[in-house]
């Protein structure tokens, strides 16, 4: 097949998928590659490599001696870049190009939108909305391969893509895989409510309001035997220290303060 330069639209969808698939993953016999490399007009091989070549930049895979290839382009560089300093628009040109590019159109549940009464720009925000958590759960989950961090649990419908800095106040970190953890259902409405977070060196730590005497044996086997477990981290994308250091002092503190007074604050 003849040589030839890499699009805009092929390089993100390439970024797509080196983020949606575990690393272990990206190679030629991956059903996915294949499929998507029919699409492109490319070989399994240039796909799954161009894929990799993005391994070169993330700090996680490079500490475990995965540098991608020698011959990283500039462009992919350029490409990773852009998406550490703005991973919301970059995961919306991810999904766009995909929609473009492969023959399945639309992202799912895109289609049941309605139409009526809300006008084209409710639904041109609601499309975007489902296309950056689209990308944020799949660059998550698929970085800690499917598995809750904390129980290991490997149901993916039982599986959430938590936002360690919440999504409704950080709009700059929707995207970020660096802002999230892989939690099961109820792991994730712990962590969002601030019942429970990461220290320093990513073990979990609990509220006071979780280990109250007299706890059932069901809050003892799922909240306390826990404490202090560290969390099982990612292949790539591991939690930004920062994003954890706000959920502890900003979500988790204002839950143990608030119940130390009696009340209850919802973040």
């Amino acid at each position: 097949m003849e040589r030839r330069s890499w699009s805009r639209d092929e390089l993100l969808v390439a970024f797509r998928l080196f983020c949606a698939t575990p690393f272990g993953r990206l190679h030629r016999g991956n059903p996915d590659i294949i499929k998507l490399a029919s699409e492109l007009g490319r070989t399994p091989s240039a796909v799954a490599m161009k894929a990799c070549n993005f391994a070169a930049f993330d700090p996680k895979l490079k500490a475990r001696g995965i540098n991608g290839l020698a011959n990283s382009a500039k462009a992919d560089r350029l490409l990773w870049d852009e998406f550490q300093s703005d991973s919301v628009s970059v995961a919306v040109q991810c999904e766009e190009a995909h929609s473009l590019i492969s023959k399945s159109t639309s992202l799912e549940g895109e289609d049941d939108l309605p139409q009526m009464p809300i006008g084209p720009s409710e639904v041109e925000r609601r499309v975007k909305v489902r296309r950056i958590q689209s990308f944020f759960r799949a660059a998550v989950l698929s970085s800690y391969d499917f598995k809750c961090a904390i129980s290991g649990l490997e149901i993916q419908s039982l599986l959430v893509a938590s936002h360690i800095m919440p999504w409704a106040r950080f709009e700059q970190r929707r995207a970020d895989p660096r802002n999230g953890i892989s939690l099961n259902s109820i792991y994730d409405q712990a962590f969002d409510k601030g019942l429970l977070t990461f220290d320093e060196e990513y073990r979990v730590v609990l509220s006071p309001e979780l280990k109250m005497p007299g706890s059932s044996q069901f809050q003892h086997d799922v909240f306390i035997e826990v404490e202090g477990r560290q969390m099982t981290l990612p292949s790539r994308f591991v939690p930004d220290p920062a994003a954890l250091a706000h959920h502890r002092e900003n979500i988790f503190m204002k839950r143990k303060l608030a119940g130390t007074n009696g009340m209850v604050l919802n973040d």
